[in-house]
């Protein structure tokens, strides 16, 4: 049985992937970390990675880039491997997860969900085979109360389609502010924020006289929460190192 620390464990994602856990026989939740502790849980929750107690195998992180620093140094102490979750992290922040998965095995993705990662691979196919004829546009759609803007998804998009292109492009995310033509080595990605949008990702490839749009629409969280507790069963038996979505599915 695998024990998981579920980090962020009173948010809205902690609960569905606690949830997830729940209807699994191979883990459980172990402990949780949060900044409040609820007056009932069915496992201990802590307030601060450096006051656990509780025996760990693996983490899973859908919370706050703040506890980024602490929670790889909680890990690293403790020799954990962790899944890490949480969007919005600083290009420092990315530095610090490379420097812990030398001596820890970490997970990290801005998606955990399959669809989407198929959605990446598809569009670096499509970017191989339309060339530098296409323009090539990325709408991501969330919900109202999502803080990071572009989501980490579309960033994920670009940097994968960016990887098969023969000179690199450079993002553009306002439009609003340049009064010029569209470069032709660009890409565009563009944000909307309404109502109770789980997640939608479209990749545009605008040609002369065609269109071709590959597109992935999120129904319920549980896809990212189940994404989350199956990389947690994987990364526990791993060796130091960073791993991703692409692991998971050889």
């Amino acid at each position: 049985m695998i024990r998981i620390l579920v980090s962020g464990c009173n948010g809205h994602m902690g609960h569905v992937v606690c949830d997830c856990i729940a209807a699994r026989t191979d883990c459980a939740v172990a402990a949780g970390l949060d900044l409040v502790v609820p007056e009932h849980s069915s496992f201990p929750v802590f307030t601060k990675p450096e006051d656990i107690t509780a025996g760990v195998d693996v983490i899973i992180d859908f919370s706050h880039p703040s506890v980024l620093s602490p929670l790889l140094a909680y890990a690293v102490k403790n020799g954990i491997p962790a899944v890490l979750c949480t969007t919005g992290y600083s290009k420092e922040q990315v530095e610090e997860i490379k420097e812990a998965s030398k001596k820890i095995p970490v997970f990290y993705s801005r998606n955990m969900s399959l669809g989407i990662n198929l959605l990446i691979e598809l569009s670096k196919k499509a970017a191989q085979v339309l060339g530098p004829q296409f323009d090539i546009e990325i709408v991501e759609k969330h919900h109202n109360q999502k803080i990071d803007a572009p989501s980490g998804t579309a960033l994920m998009l670009a940097d994968g389609i960016s990887s098969v292109l023969s000179e690199e492009p450079h993002y553009v995310y306002d439009r609003h502010s340049q009064r010029k033509k569209r470069d032709p080595n660009e890409i565009g990605i563009h944000s909307v924020r309404g109502g109770t949008i789980v997640g939608e990702h479209e990749v545009i490839f605008a040609g002369r006289h065609e269109v071709i749009t590959l597109a992935h629409s999120a129904q319920s969280k549980e896809v990212f929460a189940n994404g989350a507790v199956n990389a947690a069963v994987y990364l526990a038996n791993q060796k130091p190192g960073l791993y991703d979505m692409s692991d998971l599915l050889k």
